[in-house]
């Protein structure tokens, strides 16, 4: 493969190796992503999570990898297309909670795919940091969004 260690994959792309493999034949065989002339299918994995994970401009993995920005573009645009095409297999379907649902938890959110609710927690951070973490009541906290649904 492409990297050497778990780490240095995770770092670049955000999964270890056991998962990049398994994505790189999902997308080889079910998805049906093609070597090209110009890039192998696992640079293209590589850059692929990379640009989405670290919010890459096109220009600085062009001086990184030394290709056209014009060839980066259209291999990450070709592995989305692949990926787009794969959402029913990659992506579970919400389902509604049951208009008849007589669980005590649940029944309030009748329709509904889940439940949302946001918090304040206390936090201790270093003096220098405070000034980010201080909420509008003067409190060093960090606001936590909790979303949850039936089967977690």
């Amino acid at each position: 493969m492409v990297f050497e260690s778990d780490k240095q994959c995770f770092d670049n792309c955000r999964m270890d190796t056991r998962i990049f493999a398994k994505l790189y034949n999902l997308l080889k065989t079910n998805g049906g992503l093609k070597e090209y002339r110009n890039m192998s299918i696992e640079e293209m994995l590589v850059n692929f999570p990379h640009i989405i994970a670290h919010h890459t401009k096109n220009r600085v993995i062009k001086r990184q990898i030394t290709r056209s920005g014009e060839i980066i573009s259209r291999k990450f645009h070709a592995v989305l297309n692949v990926v787009l095409r794969l959402h029913p297999l990659l992506f579970k379907k919400p389902v509604l909670i049951e208009e008849n649902s007589t669980n005590n938890r649940w029944r309030w959110f009748k329709g509904c795919l889940g439940a949302l609710d946001g918090t304040y927690i206390k936090v201790h951070v270093p003096a220098s940091d405070r000034p980010r973490y201080r909420s509008r009541k003067n409190e060093i906290a960090t606001n936590v969004l909790g979303v949850c649904t039936p089967d977690m």
